[in-house]
């Protein structure tokens, strides 16, 4: 069964596929009230995005090779 945040699970990965983020920029970005959209922790619960620690810059987001071939997968891979 495909859950009904799939489309914007992809969406987010596309998003940071295009160049690494900062960790604020992708939850000020990508935050939500509503507790059934959980895009940010289904791409992490996933395995599609990590968070990596940037010395003098802070957290950073990066697509993993699984987020990767999820975006190959369904056509958006640049």
């Amino acid at each position: 069964m495909v859950d009904s945040t799939d489309p914007l699970v992809l969406d987010l990965v596309e998003w940071i596929a295009r160049e690494p983020r900062l960790y604020s920029e992708v939850i000020e970005t990508w935050r939500t009230s509503c507790p059934r959209l959980t895009i940010w922790e289904d791409a992490v619960d996933r395995g599609f995005v990590t968070r990596e620690m940037v010395a003098g810059a802070g957290v950073r987001v990066a697509v993993t090779e699984g987020g990767a071939m999820l975006l190959r997968a369904h056509g958006r891979a640049g």
